[in-house]
Order: C-alpha cells, then structure tokens, then sequence
C-alpha cells in the first residue's frame, strides 16, 4: 500500500511514478499526472486530479480523509499528506533528483543509501518510538508533515502548509456541544461504511461506540457486521491488574457484541507468534516502534484481513477528547518534559559513554520545547487551559502521530479506518474547554455523553483500558534469550551501542509490568522488545555508527 517515485529537472528525466497496485496513478491530460494513496470519503480520485488542475492546492482544503499524494503539473512535483498524517510520505534529496515514497525502503529502492549518524540515535533512544515530526531518523531523509505541501521546481524546494489546527474561543453551550459532537462522530462513522469492511471491538468506549453506530446503520439495510476482539495466550492465567491496565476487555467485547447482535470473533496470539513478528514489524514500520505492541497487531490485522478489506477502529479519541492520565495529572502540568515518557528507563542498556556523548535528556528538552512553542494559541484561555492546550498539542502531534503510524503499517492490506480522527471533528473539539471533556471526574466526558443510547451504561462509563499486551511469562522468556543470544555474538550491531553488565543484570531482574517508560503499554518486556527491533532494523540495513 505505497506510492514511490522519482523526480529530476535534467532533460532526460522528469518524473517517473512507481506505484503497487493499492495506489493509483491517473493523468489528466499530457502534464498532470497523480499518485494517490489512501481513501478519500468526499471525492474520487479521478476528481481530486480535476480539482488540483483548476484550483491548484486550495482545493486540498476540502478533502476529508487519509491520503498521501505525488501530484506532477509539467512544472513541479507537489508532496502533500493528510490533515491529520494517517498516511506517510517520505522524501529525500539526492543530487538533483527528489526522492519520494510511503516507506524509507521506498526511497532507499531508488538509490538512496541509509545511513545514520548520533542525531539518530538520539532520535531513537530519546524519543522512540515516537519522532521529531519531519524527522525521518536516517541522515538526509524526511517525512512531508500532516498538513503539508513539498513543492520541488526547478528553483529547489518549497515547503508550506494547506492546513493547520486554529485555537479560538469556543461560544457553544453544553447543550450544542454535545449535539455538535453527536453529529460529527455519527457522520464520520456513516461515511465510511462502505466495501467489505468489519470493526475491531475492545469493548472500551471508543471502538464500541464505531461499532455501535456502524451496526445500527448496517442493519437498516439489511446486513450485519462483523466485529473482532484481541487477546493473548495465556492471559487468563498470567494477567496482572495495574494503574494502566485496570481490567481485561474480554467480558466487555462479548457483551458488546451480544447488544450489537454482530457476527464476533475472538483472536489470540501465542508468545511464540509474538516475538518471531518483532523484525517483521520492525520492517514495516520502517523503523524500532512499540515492539510487541506493534507485532501483535501485525498479526492481528494478517489474520482479519484474510477476509475483509478494511476495519473500522477507535483509534485517536484519547488524543482527541483528552483520555490520558496526563491530560489532568499535576506533575504533566509541573514537568517540563513528554508526560508519558521515562528517560531514566531509556538508559538502561546504553553504554555510559555513549550516554555521555548523546546527551538524550537535552535532546528530549529541546524537542519538547521546540514543539510546545508551535502550539497554536488562544489569548482567551486562561493560563490552565492555555497548559492544557500545550499538552493536547504534544500528544497530537508525537502520541497520535506514533499510534497513527502504527495503524498504517502494521494493518498490511487491510484499510484500517479511524472515524473518530476526522478532521471536522478534531478542529471543533480542539476548542472546547476542558469542563465539557471531563466532568464528574469522567474522562472523554463529552463523547460518553454522545453515546447515551447506543451502548450499554456498563460500557459507556467504563473506565479507560488501552490496547491488551500479553503477561505471559514465557513471552519475556523467549524475549531475554533472544537478547543474550545477541549478546553472544559480538557481531550483531546492537552491541556496539549497549552496555553487557547492565544489559545481563536488566534480564534477571524480575520485570515490572506497572511501570512504562512510553505511554501506558511500553513496560520491562517492551524494553527488551524495543532494543531487539533496533539490533533487526540496523542489521537489516547494514547500519553502523
């Protein structure tokens, strides 16, 4: 599910559009020619390349929905990504010519070499699995940011935006707020319900409250939808109630399907499944990401999309309407720093002289700093709600984007859709104060209350669980031999970069699965998981420092 090309002002090469069958390249006469991937939910692809040719990029402004797109009028090559950044679009310069592609391996199959140097390394251990936006980890490699236009003429580079999030006052009272959101999420939903599609169900609030509104709809023309619910082997046994993980879904997914009446299915994932995929999640996200936490909807989505062409999920309503700890948590407030990353975790199997020389915790101070001061401001919020505005911000633009990648790459051919990250509804709740998000210490207040008659009470005021990770022992084990392997075998490149006392006396500790150093999944097991990835991907690129 790519696009990839090439473009070069020389006289014997213009621009040249490589693209698999899931992208679509149309021309619209002999000097307009697009490449197009994604889903639009308002236009067709054929009237996306009119629009472009009569109106030029204002007529982005328009779309809804998730898209990267090569656009070539006979004079320039236009990169642009959607609203919000669901689809990626990597670019380099090499020479004279621009490379483009939805992976980094697209640019690098165009003769672009991967190379990385300690800016990389400090984007991986100071931030990973999250990035600087932009940011593409390998030397000279970028990513077009969600919003963004990337004009290439023959005068060089031009970058500018279509899009951007504005802060104003808001003026609706609770009763319009709630009806405006009602509509919003309702439409978003309903708009995309077409093709062979199925929901994922957690039986959280938000993938219930998708799949809620697609089943009613469904049913009025006479079909019924399929949901999917994730779980691990062994969890029945080995689960561990924490702070981050209060209750398994199980029990909630299957009462929502029996009050939906959807077709249901319930997947497991063995440890042994678990840990083979780590590299190939790590491949396709292009680089390390969240470990199993990514592997284990690798597998998921192969499996589902066996037989359905696009899924439905929940995904971006904690981003949105404001469900993490973080977003009323004092010390968030307090700390200049990403709230939902542990820098102290990030240290330990790093050689101390690499340490020394990364300097992680200022190159995490001036990222953080950096985008906080890009945060769109309002001058009537009040000083809290201009901090919590900063927070909303960071977690749009590093936690969202993450998960939002994620998504993209680990659903392969299934088209994952996320109703609830929709443009419209982003712009309308990024402005309403916190008293109508969280009320009666009930977070995501304002979309519970959008989802009064369309989910059980048990459901619509539970309390959030995030996406399941496994607590089977054995997967930890399968984790740690694997890394004592590696440390076995001096050849392997991740050992130029860690520390083997540390790393050893890191395996036989007992691991504690409470405590994250990213977001609320990232644990002891995933740090294993995490550094595993990294020794794959510098492997898989012949990659050294």
């Amino acid at each position: 599910m790519v696009i990839a090309g090439t473009c070069s002002f020389r006289p014997e090469s213009y621009v040249q559009f490589e693209r698999t069958s899931a992208a679509k390249t149309l021309e619209g006469g002999r000097n307009h020619m697009l490449a197009l991937h994604g889903e639009l939910f308002d236009y067709t692809a054929q009237q996306l390349l009119c629009g472009l040719v009569r109106e030029g990029t204002a007529f982005l402004r328009r779309l809804n929905g998730v898209f990267a797109l090569a656009y070539w009028d006979g004079e320039s090559l236009l990169l642009a990504r959607d609203h919000l950044g669901a689809k990626p679009l990597f670019y380099a310069l090499d020479g004279g010519r621009l490379l483009f592609g939805s992976r980094p391996a697209d640019v690098f199959e165009q003769g672009f070499s991967p190379v990385i140097n300690h800016n990389s390394l400090r984007e991986l251990f100071a931030l990973g699995p999250a990035r600087t936006p932009g940011n593409g980890v390998f030397q000279g490699l970028r990513e077009v940011l969600p919003g963004e236009l990337v004009q290439f003429t023959r005068g060089g580079l031009h970058r500018s935006f279509y899009w951007q999030l504005e802060s104003r006052p808001h003026t609706d009272n609770h009763d319009e707020t709630v009806e405006a959101v009602t509509s919003l999420v309702k439409d978003s939903v309903e708009r995309q319900l077409d093709g062979n599609l199925c929901a994922f169900l957690s039986g959280g609030l938000d993938s219930s409250l998708v799949a809620s509104i697609a089943a009613k709809r469904l049913k009025e023309h006479g079909q019924r939808l399929t949901t999917f619910s994730f779980d691990f082997e062994g969890n029945d046994e080995h689960y561990k109630h924490n702070a981050f993980q209060p209750g398994r879904d199980t029990p909630f997914a299957r009462e929502m399907a029996a009050y939906l009446d959807t077709e249901h299915h319930e997947l497991t994932c063995t440890s042994a499944n678990l840990a083979d995929l780590l590299d190939k999640a790590a491949f396709a996200r292009g680089l390390p990401g969240m470990g199993d936490v990514d592997a284990s909807l690798l597998h998921f989505c192969s499996v589902v999309g066996r037989d359905f062409d696009a899924a439905l999920t929940g995904e971006c309503a904690d981003e949105i309407f404001g469900g993490y700890p973080w977003f009323r948590s004092e010390s968030a407030f307090a700390q200049r720093r990403f709230p939902w990353s542990d820098m102290a975790a990030r240290r330990t199997f790093l050689r101390d002289d690499l340490l020394d020389e990364l300097d992680l915790d200022s190159y995490a101070k001036q990222a953080y700093e950096t985008s906080i001061a890009q945060t769109p401001r309002c001058t009537a919020d009040s000083p809290d709600e201009a901090r919590r505005r900063e927070i909303a911000w960071l977690n749009l633009c590093w936690f969202m984007q993450t998960l939002l990648d994620r998504m993209d790459r680990m659903s392969g051919d299934l088209y994952s859709r996320a109703p609830l990250a929709d443009r419209r509804l982003l712009e309308y709740v990024w402005n309403v104060p916190w008293e109508l998000k969280y009320r009666d210490s009930h977070v995501k207040y304002l979309l519970r209350i959008s989802g009064e008659g369309l989910l059980p009470k048990r459901v619509l005021w539970r309390q959030k669980s995030p996406f399941p990770k496994t607590y089977n022992p054995q997967y930890e084990r399968l984790l740690a031999n694997r890394m004592r392997d590696i440390l076995a075998s001096p050849g392997e490149p991740v050992n130029a970069l860690i520390d083997r006392n540390k790393t050893e006396a890191f395996l036989n500790a007992p691991a504690d699965y409470g405590a994250p150093w990213y977001g609320q999944l990232m644990a002891a097991p995933q740090r294993i998981a995490y550094f595993l990835q990294v020794n794959a991907w510098m492997k898989h690129h012949s990659l050294s420092i």
